[in-house]
């Protein structure tokens, strides 16, 4: 993560420690990062894991990729020093849901693994939780369900990952899900059974 740039400010501690919010929601934050390339799956999981765990009354939240472009990063673009950015922040806002003792799904491209490291190290410790939605590129493709494959072969999309520009996949992700194998809810019950024998839910 980058050195803080601000000058006259002063961290202020919270009042209410997170062992005190855990035992107010009965429940363990955490930041389950689903990181794969475009048509992977990532969102479609990350969705139905939040709705599984909301149906068993528990607090969840799904951070996506697309959506956070509308207004907290609507600044960058998708050069690499942007998408590091991006992800930073991402990051940032993980962190802090995690410590609300809020399971957090995060789908995000990610292609670079120093950025999901930097998460990994702002995040309490076994809180971060790399999930690889380990998709082949041809299966990927095949879907394109916002047709972004077509204008990356062709030119109209620069800096495209997996064409043109590079992905880094996790090299000791936490969980690995094959999408080309299993069914969304299959994919979803397998973070949901991570999560249940970590003690994250009961």
């Amino acid at each position: 993560m980058s050195e803080v740039t601000s000058k006259n400010i002063t961290w202020h501690g919270s009042n209410v420690t997170n062992a005190q919010r855990q035992q107010a929601t009965s429940q363990r934050g955490c930041v389950a990062w689903f990181t794969g390339l475009s048509g992977s799956g990532k969102s479609t999981i990350s969705r139905r894991v939040e709705q599984m765990l909301l149906d068993r009354g528990v607090f969840a939240y799904s951070l996506d990729g697309d959506n956070v472009r509308f207004g907290l990063n609507k600044d960058l673009g998708f050069a690499a020093m942007d998408r590091v950015e991006n992800i930073r922040r991402i990051g940032e806002v993980s962190k802090l849901f995690a410590d609300a003792t809020i399971i957090t799904t995060a789908a995000f491209i990610s292609p670079y693994r120093a950025g999901r490291d930097a998460i990994r190290a702002v995040v309490p410790q076994g809180a971060f939780i790399e999930v690889f939605v380990d998709t082949p590129l041809e299966v990927c493709e095949a879907r394109d369900p916002k047709g972004l494959y077509q204008k990356a072969r062709s030119g109209d999309i620069k800096n495209f990952t997996g064409i043109s520009a590079p992905y880094e996949p996790p090299l000791h992700a936490e969980i690995v899900l094959k999408t080309a194998e299993l069914s969304i809810d299959e994919c979803a019950q397998q973070v949901l059974d991570y999560l249940q024998a970590n003690g994250f839910i009961k």
